[in-house]
């Protein structure tokens, strides 16, 4: 008696797993189960975009801290003012290249004007060429000239022009040439390509300048 009881339970329970399987299986609860287990893939990470870098930002040493930025922009000095004067850089691309014949007629017209000063006082032409006008901006003069007139250490030499208006300059005695200074008497007076001037040592560290404009007649210039 015992023995078929149990024998109807389990049939009864094998019946209610199966009936289960079926339902199961009718719900794809095995595919759901199996997906609710899959490990999900970490999440990307956020990265924050960089920012450029502000330079006027940075921080300065607390003994620099309050001046004002450094420039180091090439100024001159406004003769008697003390007060600073910017050259704007010459446009490279407007230059304007002297021919070979108004070149060799300017300096023909140097030599003249030269030969009608005095002859005991020492001086030179010296034709401009585009480096001395524009770009670098620096003059060397005759290395003979210098050896034999000019001081045999750096000094600061004064060009005074036709106007008898004194710009100083900075001659190098190593380089025989003039640096500092020539860059705003080129400019101020509008030197070109081709020019002819003619330095007069009028004092030890004085040359008396006359400029022949190689795009004016002969009768133009002074």
């Amino acid at each position: 008696m015992v023995v078929g009881k149990k024998s109807a339970y389990e049939e009864s329970r094998q019946k209610r797993l199966e009936e289960n399987k079926r339902r199961m299986e009718e719900l794809n609860l095995n595919k759901l189960a199996k997906s609710l287990h899959t490990p999900k893939p970490p999440p990307m990470k956020k990265v924050k975009p960089k920012l450029p870098l502000d330079l006027s930002s940075v921080r300065r040493s607390n003994r620099v801290a309050d001046l004002p930025p450094r420039s180091y922009k090439e100024v001159a000095v406004l003769e008697g003012t003390g007060k600073p004067r910017s050259y704007q850089r010459r446009d490279l691309l407007n230059r304007v290249y002297a021919g070979d014949e108004e070149r060799q007629y300017a300096v023909q017209r140097a030599e003249d004007l030269q030969s009608s000063l005095d002859q005991d006082v020492p001086s030179f032409i010296k034709p401009m060429l585009q480096s001395h006008v524009t770009g670098g901006f620096w003059l060397g003069l005759p290395s003979h000239f210098c050896k034999t007139h000019l001081p045999n250490r750096d000094t600061t030499m004064n060009l005074v022009d036709e106007n008898d208006e004194v710009s100083e300059t900075k001659y190098l005695a190593l380089k025989t040439g003039l640096s500092g200074g020539w860059r705003g008497f080129a400019i101020d007076h509008e030197l070109v390509d081709g020019d002819a001037l003619v330095f007069q040592l009028t004092e030890p560290t004085s040359f008396k300048v006359y400029i022949i404009r190689v795009n004016e007649p002969a009768d133009s210039s002074n």
